[in-house]
């Protein structure tokens, strides 16, 4: 892959320049683990209302960055946004989580999902990206994201989160061409919308297929990496120097196909991924990213410093940044994860371990 030779370490390594200290960033880092996100939420009306007011969201968003120095900012949002911006109902109910008034059938696609405003609606969410970069740390770089479309649609389908995602599979399955228009409008859209992240300053911008495991093999094809493969195109396209980070969640074997296929710069890691298979099928391919289990950040000590010693170990021999698996959760004690970053940040300041 051609060399961009930048002064952001996590911009390096996306765009697959081996870093002698992995670039560390956590997802879901602002958040209700830190105490002062936790305080500043209590003012505010909604969560809704959090993400798009942009001194708030970034107030969100600069809160780890000031504790941990951490070497990106992930802009404070909600991966339900998209569907938000074109018109669907959406609301958050404590304890819960994010609800939305769901599509009932494929005519609906045309009817409800208007989008006429949809940068109008958004604009806060761009206003808090300009304002967070005109904070940032010299070497912090900000990333925008993006619900993938599967992901998405099975919210809109659903309403909510799901177990089993019937209603989705039932209209994928037994309509396919109506599901097509679904993940069609959200596909526009989306890139659409990561290209004005990136006009209000995201440096990088990541693709959360958080449901993709869900689907088997040949579904996995036609509804996630399809339709990313088609993303990252259309950022590309108009920002090639931009690096796109995918995270197909739960796929297994299927991570071997994103990092070959999907045309990303970085494939973020789940938990379940072996390090020695990834550094074969994923990192030959692109810049790998992980995998720390979030339970680990919560129990802290030596067996959380171990484990991730072993993924430096095993990965930073190319390409790589150091994350979790998943999104840290609310129980973590916010002085594991200064542990975690001084850990690793000391591990790879030895060289490189192989």
């Amino acid at each position: 892959m051609a060399q961009h030779p930048t002064a952001k370490p996590l911009l390096a390594a996306y765009r697959f320049e081996r870093q002698e200290t992995p670039p560390i960033w956590f997802m879901r880092q602002a958040g209700r683990y830190l105490p002062e996100y936790r305080a500043l939420r209590q003012r505010v009306g909604s969560f809704l209302e959090l993400c798009l007011t942009p001194e708030l969201a970034s107030t969100v968003t600069l809160q780890p960055i000031e504790r941990f120095q951490l070497d990106g900012a992930i802009i404070f949002a909600d991966i339900l946004l998209v569907p938000y911006g074109l018109g669907q109902a959406l609301w958050f109910e404590e304890g819960v989580g994010p609800q939305l008034e769901p599509l009932k059938d494929p005519g609906e696609v045309a009817t409800r999902l208007d989008g006429t405003r949809f940068h109008e609606t958004l604009a806060p969410m761009y206003a808090a990206l300009r304002e967070t970069k005109a904070q940032l740390p010299a070497q912090t770089a900000l990333i925008g994201f993006a619900g993938a479309p599967w992901t998405v649609a099975s919210y809109m389908i659903e309403g909510r989160s799901s177990r089993d995602f019937a209603l989705s599979k039932q209209w994928a399955y037994g309509d396919p061409a109506g599901f097509q228009r679904l993940i069609d409008r959200v596909v526009e859209t989306t890139i659409d919308y990561l290209l004005a992240q990136i006009d209000a300053g995201a440096e990088a911008v990541q693709l959360f297929d958080s449901w993709a495991g869900a689907l088997p093999v040949a579904e996995a094809e036609r509804w996630s990496l399809e339709p990313l493969q088609r993303i990252v195109a259309g950022v590309k396209a108009q920002h090639p120097d931009v690096p796109v980070v995918v995270f197909p969640r739960g796929t297994g074997a299927f991570y071997a196909r994103m990092a070959r296929e999907s045309g990303a710069d970085a494939v973020s890691l789940d938990t379940g991924v072996p390090l020695d298979w990834a550094r074969g099928e994923v990192q030959a391919h692109a810049c790998a990213q992980g995998n720390l289990d979030p339970q680990h950040v919560v129990v802290g000590g030596e067996s959380m410093r171990a484990a991730a010693r072993e993924i430096v170990d095993g990965l930073a021999g190319g390409p790589f940044v150091f994350n979790l698996g998943h999104g840290i959760v609310p129980q973590t004690p916010p002085e594991h994860v200064a542990d975690l970053v001084a850990c690793v940040r000391s591990r790879g300041r030895q060289g490189d371990p192989t």
